[in-house]
């Protein structure tokens, strides 16, 4: 894994970064420059720490200087990040976007009560990055493959346990994926977050799990750990050896977990979208920007509006598939 950059270089790069984009679009015109007139928040519905909030933070400092104004993150956590989408949905100040997640499309099909609606209330501006989930069983387990796995669990159905970081979460609704294209039964037993998990997991007290990488590869390199598949398209360089479910002939199961900037519908111009997304589509093919990614574990994805919206309505559609078939309900 890449180690963070040294703080007064990673600084001087990403500001080199930051004022050659600026300069590549100062001479775009009155009309395309009218956007921003003041600072930029990017709400961020998770605490300070985690890999949305820390994306949004190295691209807030490229981009302020780019933009000619400030950029600040602002965490809005709480109800697995229904309240900082709410939030960003619901502001009309004009210079609000908000570092959408998985969760954004997953939790109004897990909860039709939630108000917002991802294709009526906000403007794609531009996929940001990706991580890809691991899955793993403990070390003291006879589970050394996927299709050790499939195998056991259909030879015993219902007694193989998918820990998960939450109801409905990412995590939660991939085993449940893995049920429905493996035909297995298993038993999925919901944690208060990854941090709760792993040391059950460790410890053998569930199966197994579909995890976040920077949660489980301290334990794969221990041992503590062994990891069957990684759910990303490519391998992960960080894991020699570990191959992809989709060479396992499981493409279905391809599952990342991603960071996408959005902004509330209608609240900037067209001409702002246009820079916003042309800067951070920029922003993301630096070398400064793709180091600082890599130390925390994900891969920048620059992706176009129309592209990117297209992205979240499929998102909605396959999770709302497997929310119906397996008939999970939001915790009540």
């Amino acid at each position: 894994m890449t180690e963070h950059l040294p703080t007064m270089n990673r600084r001087a790069v990403l500001s080199t970064v930051a004022l050659a984009l600026a300069a590549a679009h100062a001479g775009r015109g009155l009309a395309a420059q009218a956007w921003p007139s003041r600072t930029v928040r990017i709400i961020v519905p998770f605490a300070p720490g985690g890999g949305a909030d820390s994306s949004a933070r190295v691209l807030a400092e490229v981009l302020a200087p780019a933009l000619g104004q400030s950029v600040i993150v602002e965490n809005r956590p709480g109800a697995g990040s229904t309240i900082g989408v709410m939030a960003a949905a619901q502001s009309r100040d004009g210079h609000t976007l908000l570092m959408g997640s998985n969760s954004m499309v997953i939790n109004p099909v897990l909860n039709p009560s939630i108000a917002y609606d991802v294709a009526r209330d906000f403007d794609a501006v531009g996929m940001v990055s990706a991580q890809p989930l691991v899955l793993v069983v403990p070390a003291s387990s006879k589970i050394a493959s996927f299709a050790d796995l499939v195998a056991e669990a259909k030879a015993r159905p219902g007694t193989l346990t998918a820990g998960n970081s939450g109801n409905g979460t990412l995590a939660h609704l991939t085993a449940e994926l893995f049920a429905i294209q493996t035909q297995a039964t298993i038993t999925s037993v919901p944690y208060k977050g990854e941090s709760a998990l792993v040391p059950d997991l460790i410890g053998g007290l569930v199966s197994f799990g579909f995890l976040n990488l920077p949660s489980v590869i301290a334990h794969i390199r221990s041992g503590r750990l062994h990891a069957l598949a990684v759910s990303s398209p490519a391998p992960v360089a960080a894991l020699q050896g570990v191959p992809t479910l989709r060479s396992l002939g499981q493409p279905s199961l391809e599952v990342q977990g991603w960071a996408a900037l959005v902004a509330p519908r209608g609240t900037i111009p067209p001409e702002g979208l246009a820079r916003l997304e042309t800067l951070l589509t920029q922003a993301l093919a630096t070398d400064a920007v793709k180091t600082r990614f890599a130390s925390l574990s994900v891969e920048p994805v620059a992706s176009g509006r129309e592209a990117t919206a297209q992205h979240l309505k499929a998102e909605g559609a396959r999770w709302q598939q497997v929310i119906k078939a397996r008939g999970i309900k939001a915790d009540s």
